[in-house]
Order: structure tokens, then sequence, then C-alpha cells
């Protein structure tokens, strides 16, 4: 796109998430998986005609969610990309799908901070940017706790200082 003399392009935002982000995903992939293999495997011992059908199952399943739990968060640390400018944040999420989002500071409504339980065993938190758009929030997981509420706090004054409505 061309204004007047100069040229914009969309580059990927420059930060990178908190590497500590690849043990939190881990941790959520293998609590997730963890639910189905032990409901089979408790039916698995207890139903004895049915064993095999259950613990095959509870096998292939604990082994497909080990090698996920190994293997994506590792891709999604490298993929996932976040900036804060003075006129906008950006944030670049996904993997086979990647989603670009772009908020202008005249249209950010609020700013969160948030940490789960999980979160905060790893010293990590998420700040969500709600914006007058349709399409929703925008959420940057996995920063290290203490940047994210700095994060927010630039934000809050930034948003202040940027004339508009955010509607």
């Amino acid at each position: 796109m061309t204004t007047g003399e100069r040229t914009v392009r969309l580059r990927p935002p420059n930060n990178t998430l908190d590497p500590r982000a690849v043990g939190w995903w881990r941790i959520q992939w293998l609590l997730l998986t963890a639910a189905p293999v032990a409901v089979l495997a408790v039916l698995g011992a207890l139903i004895a005609p049915a064993r095999f059908w259950l613990l095959l199952p509870a096998v292939v399943l604990a082994v497909l969610g080990a090698a996920c739990a190994v293997l994506f968060p590792r891709w999604w640390y490298r993929t996932h990309r976040w900036e804060v400018t003075g006129e906008a944040v950006y944030v670049r999420t996904g993997v086979i799908r990647q989603e670009w989002r772009i908020a202008p500071m005249s249209r950010i409504q609020t700013v969160d901070t948030v940490r789960g339980p999980l979160e905060q065993l790893y010293r990590l938190a998420s700040v969500t940017v709600t914006t007058a758009s349709s399409k929703g929030a925008l959420k940057i997981e996995g920063l290290d706790h203490e940047l994210a509420a700095e994060l927010a706090e630039r934000l809050t004054r930034i948003t202040q200082d940027t004339p508009g409505d955010a509607t």
C-alpha cells in the first residue's frame, strides 16, 4: 500500500512469548490428554471382557498426547508474535492457519491481565485487549507476569492519550 510517498508493509510483530510458555502449553496438553486416558484405563481395569478394547485406545491416546505435548508447544512458540507501538497492538497467532490482528489504539476499550493457576505456576500471564471490533478481543498469552503488568499499564497510558472514543 502506498500512502503519499511512503510504502507501508505488513511485517511480523517483533516480540516472542516468554520461553516458559512452552512448558505451560505442554502441561495443558498433558492434562487434557490425561483425563480420557485415565477414564479408559480405569474402565479397562474394571471391565475384563472389554479390557483390550479400552486399554488399546488409552495407550494410543497417551502416546499421541505425549508426542503432541513435545512437538506442538515448540512449534507454537516459534509462530506466536506480538508487538505494541504508539499506534496499535499487533498479534500474530496460529500454526497451520495464521491470523494477524491489528488493533489501533483509538479502538481499544479495555485491557485485562489474567493469571490462571498454571500460569501462576510458570510465572506467566495473559493480556487481553478488548476493542470495538466484532471479531473480538486480541489475546497475548504466555507473557512473563511482570511484563504483562507493565504492558497493561503502558497500553492504558497510550489509550488514554489517544484521541477517539473506541467505538
